[in-house]
């Protein structure tokens, strides 16, 4: 039985998952802000990079401690968007003994879609996947049928690069709110346009960060339980009411939210205002939260 891991360096958070047969060996994450500055100077900040490769490395022992017999290592929407990218992939690959693949925001969803979508009944499709990372976020759309390739849009809305625009305040202004919530729904409309099967879909998967963040927020978890949160039924009302908790918060309060990690407390406004956007312009009643993501679609595509 082969052993098998996944690397995401995402704009926010650096995760590992190590895997063998069905059981998983090692889910890692760490919060190395590798995009943070990127929407300003386009550039990764040489800290930033410092902290990624470090954790880069915790990683390729923990492979090694496993033994693993293949990895896929891939990057988003930070180093997509950096004049140096080429710099830190050869840097990452150097680290991690193998490649570090830079993801377009298509790849990155059909990853996501086929991730979080390969356990549920395709009966209850289409689904529309949405993965709110820190830099972008993609929407991706399909039956779930294994062979059906889904149709994804990649946005620029993601949870640190809103942060980093618009809001500015602790806690946010109202003002800058309003500005925010703006912009997203005009990346929301354009996205429905773009790809029409985005406003067809009959049920809501969302992964990453911000809707497990929401969903342990919503029930109060002192300790986080990824059992507990994996296939949680986050309400629109649910979603709005920690959205709004949270907005009106400042950080120094915001970080004693049970189910809230301190690290993702000054971005997770910013998130839960794009994942309660896509609930009201898409029009989604509740959200299906999911564990299984990105990093689950990069195991099932080395198989």
């Amino acid at each position: 039985m082969s052993t098998l891991a996944a690397i995401d360096c995402g704009t926010n958070m650096t995760r590992l998952l190590i895997r063998r047969g069905d059981t998983d060996l090692e889910r890692r994450l760490e919060f190395t802000r590798l995009g943070v500055g990127v929407d300003q100077h386009h550039r990764l900040d040489a800290d930033a990079v410092e902290r990624t490769l470090l954790v880069l490395a915790e990683f390729r022992v923990l492979m090694e401690r496993h033994e693993v017999s293949g990895f896929r290592a891939v990057t988003t929407s930070a180093t997509r968007d950096a004049d140096n990218r080429d710099e830190f992939l050869a840097a990452a690959s150097e680290v991690l003994g193998g490649p570090l693949e830079l993801l377009s925001g298509e790849d990155e969803g059909h990853l996501a879609f086929r991730g979080a979508t390969a356990k549920l009944d395709a009966r209850y499709g289409p689904f529309l996947v949405a993965d709110i990372g820190g830099g972008s976020t993609e929407l991706a759309t399909g039956s779930g049928d294994p062979e059906d390739k889904p149709d994804v849009v990649s946005l620029d809305i993601g949870c640190v690069r809103v942060t980093e625009r618009f809001l500015a305040h602790d806690p946010p202004t109202a003002e800058e709110l309003s500005q925010a919530v703006s912009v997203v729904r005009i990346h929301l409309s354009e996205a429905a346009r773009e790809i029409p099967a985005v406003s067809e879909a009959r049920q809501l998967v969302g992964v990453a960060g911000t809707f497990t963040t929401m969903a342990a927020v919503e029930m109060g978890l002192g300790e986080y339980d990824p059992d507990r949160v994996h296939h949680f039924d986050l309400t629109k009302a649910a979603a709005e009411d920690v959205f709004r908790t949270l907005a009106t918060e400042r950080l120094t309060d915001r970080v004693h939210n049970p189910g809230l990690a301190p690290e993702r407390a000054d971005v997770i406004v910013a998130g839960a205002l794009v994942a309660v956007s896509i609930m009201r312009e898409l029009d989604f009643s509740s959200c299906l939260v999911s564990e299984a993501d990105l990093l689950d679609g990069l195991l099932a595509s080395q198989l």
